[in-house]
């Protein structure tokens, strides 16, 4: 099994003002320690699993200040968790695909193969990727909760990666499109960079309960 039940969840995170952001939200899901053990075993650096467990933390924040949306968070929790799993084999573009085949192998759920092949640029189009060398299809995501683990991706970026000076994770959401609009490393081209920001305005809104 991908994920064995006798290892505990790991512990839960304050919930309440999360660092510079207002406001309570409830989590239902925690990660799970032998998920963990799994990117370990699989070879990932400790700082690609810092930055997945990161990535999925941010994910299930953001998914747990959504009202009104009945959102699959172990579905964001995992797949925040497992998105770079190819990065133990590749940091190159194909280490989606690379990480989609070794969850399968590993038999995570399908949903969660497809995010990490699709997660690459944050959704290509068929278009895109026959351009960038990738397997040509649509890898666009119609799921909420894949759009939320993509744009928690990007935050992360901004808030740990030390190129951009954020005073907190809520200024790094309130300069997201000023960030990715200035700084090419974050919005790549201008097909990626309206993607992003469609998600930011997208996920921004139903935070606000719009």
């Amino acid at each position: 099994m991908a994920r064995p039940c006798s290892s505990p969840p790991l512990p839960l995170r304050e919930t309440s003002g999360v660092r510079g952001i207002p406001g309570s939200y409830i989590m239902s899901y925690t990660l799970q320690q032998s998920d963990i053990d799994i990117l370990r075993n699989a070879g990932m650096s400790d700082a690609d699993i810092k930055h997945s467990r990161q990535v999925a933390e941010k994910a299930l924040e953001i998914a747990g200040r959504i009202k009104g949306n009945k959102i699959d968070e172990e579905f964001v929790g995992r797949g925040g968790l497992f998105h770079d799993l190819g990065k133990s084999k590749t940091h190159e573009m194909e280490h989606g695909k690379v990480g989609a085949e070794m969850g399968k192998q590993i038999g995570l759920p399908g949903a969660i193969t497809d995010l990490m092949e699709k997660h690459i640029r944050g959704g290509l189009t068929a278009a895109e990727a026959e351009e960038l060398g990738l397997p040509v299809k649509d890898y666009t995501l119609a799921r909420i909760e894949e759009r939320i683990v993509i744009y928690a991706d990007r935050l992360v970026d901004i808030i740990h990666d030390g190129i951009v000076t954020v005073k907190s994770e809520q200024d790094a959401e309130e300069r997201f499109e000023e960030i990715l609009k200035t700084y090419p490393k974050y919005g790549k081209n201008q097909i990626t960079l309206t993607r992003y920001l469609g998600y930011h305005r997208e996920l921004q809104a139903k935070m606000r309960g719009q």
